[in-house]
């Protein structure tokens, strides 16, 4: 029996949408006024339900981008164009690599004048799209944003917003010189899971919000291949893992919670991935023939080639040749033994924030689990809710009775591919929409609220490296 069959069968789940036309529900994700939230979301038979918004902007104008960096996440918000070409259209592309910007080209139909190199090109053109995608490396957010902004473009940022908060509140200061909007990519605001647990708690079904527990498992093999391994390595070439893996968890708890943050306490440090810890006789890299190979889960040759997984990072011809991953293995860093590589990153970092109002969270950010996701407890004074950003239970300290929010996100046709469930989609679609109207309302987060949680993560870092508690300063 699969998990959903029997959390029906025991009676505790809902479907999670009332769906007659799955995309013409009567309520927005976002935007109900706390007075008719209870009525919409808890039905007479117990179950939690919350409409989940179709994909499509509900403007008729086209918005045209220019994707920079058209590795992995400018290709999910560009694959947006091609499902809603009418709303998006890609009329441009740069990046460094040359298979990787025809890729996109060709896709796109992008005229061979638009098909750029390094991002300095796009700005030696006059002004030719309404918005910039920036899905550069970390270290790379900065500039083009800033460049973009001053040549009038909209922008459409990946987190982290940039390495430095000083660099943080230089782009909020240049976004509100120019007048343009800029939306960071804080997708799981957008993903229907946290609209509803956002939705239920704004209900007033648990009483007044006095505290939240957050766990990120990061998952021990994504540990290894990202932040071990992988381009992330490295907190000082790109950001510290706070910011890089977690601002989007720190955002989230800055939105459910809806007060500014006054102060963070945080520890952390890398305990396992060190030359110290190497087994004996672990050679540099895993395909030197490592005498521990059936034994460790870290293994290159286990995680690339014999389970095929995070084989997006190689632009492969075919992820079925084996000789061919080989290959990248021996020749890149994802090759490396986990105890022989040049990272930093710690591997677990818990964080204590305190929130205007007495209002109080503690955050977890773990490598050694099994899975990943996120979990999240959220204490009010009338009620509880537990969450694995599958589904959540309502517990209301009044009737004991257990209410619960549940929906596989890619049973709705619509949101099939959408990515982090379903927020890549639904955040482009609030951005085609902001830009078509020039409504930056549009958007669940501000720029101003995107840099507070970044300026959050900053202060966790400076409370960990000095063992202090550090007051958060917008």
């Amino acid at each position: 029996m699969i998990r959903r069959d029997f959390l029906k069968n025991v009676g505790l789940i809902a479907a999670g949408v009332a769906i007659t036309d799955p995309f013409a529900m009567a309520a927005e994700m976002i935007g109900a006024s706390p007075a008719d939230d209870a009525a919409e979301i808890f039905t007479p038979d117990g179950k939690i339900r919350v409409g989940i918004r179709d994909l499509k902007p509900s403007t008729n104008k086209q918005v045209t981008a220019i994707v920079i960096g058209a590795g992995d996440r400018g290709g999910t918000y560009a694959r947006y164009a091609k499902r809603f070409p009418e709303h998006l259209k890609i009329v441009g592309v740069s990046d460094i690599q040359e298979h990787r910007r025809h890729r996109m080209g060709d896709a796109h139909d992008i005229p061979q004048e638009h098909r750029l190199g390094h991002y300095n090109e796009v700005f030696e053109h006059p002004k030719f799209a309404d918005v910039v995608i920036i899905s550069t490396p970390d270290d790379r957010h900065f500039e083009p944003c800033m460049k973009a902004l001053a040549m009038g473009y909209d922008v459409l940022l990946e987190k982290p917003v940039a390495q430095t908060e000083k660099e943080c509140r230089a782009i909020l200061k240049q976004a509100k010189k120019y007048n343009r909007i800029v939306a960071v990519c804080h997708v799981l605001r957008y993903a229907p899971y946290f609209v509803a647990l956002k939705k239920v708690v704004e209900s007033g079904a648990i009483g007044e919000l006095v505290s939240v527990q957050h766990m990120e498992p990061i998952r021990y093999e994504h540990m290894a291949h990202s932040y071990v391994r992988g381009k992330w390595r490295d907190s000082e070439a790109t950001t510290p893992i706070i910011l890089a893996k977690s601002c989007h968890d720190l955002d989230i708890i800055r939105w459910i919670i809806n007060k500014p943050c006054t102060s963070i306490a945080a520890d952390g440090s890398l305990h396992l991935f060190k030359k110290e810890n190497a087994p004996a006789g672990a050679p540099l890299r895993c395909t030197d023939g490592c005498p521990h190979e059936a034994d460790c889960p870290y293994c290159a040759m286990d995680i690339y080639i014999k389970r095929k997984a995070h084989l997006g990072v190689f632009d492969l011809k075919n992820k079925k040749d084996d000789a061919e991953i080989l290959e990248k293995l021996k020749t890149t860093d994802f090759g490396r033994c986990v105890y022989h590589c040049d990272n930093n990153q710690p591997d677990h970092y818990v964080a204590g924030m305190t929130f205007e109002g007495g209002k109080t969270a503690s955050f977890t950010m773990d490598a050694f689990t099994p899975w990943g996701g996120r979990r999240t407890r959220i204490m009010g004074t009338m009620g509880f809710i537990e969450g694995d950003a599958k589904s959540f239970t309502l517990w209301d300290f009044k009737t004991r009775t257990p209410k619960t929010w549940f929906m596989e996100v890619e049973e709705v046709a619509e949101y099939k591919g959408a990515g982090h469930g379903g927020g890549d989609f639904a955040l482009v679609r609030d951005f085609v929409e902001a830009i078509a109207l020039q409504d930056v309302n549009k958007l669940s987060s501000s720029l101003d609220d995107s840099i507070e949680s970044h300026v959050m993560g900053f202060a966790a870092e400076k409370s960990r490296k000095s063992m202090k508690k550090v007051k958060v300063q917008m």
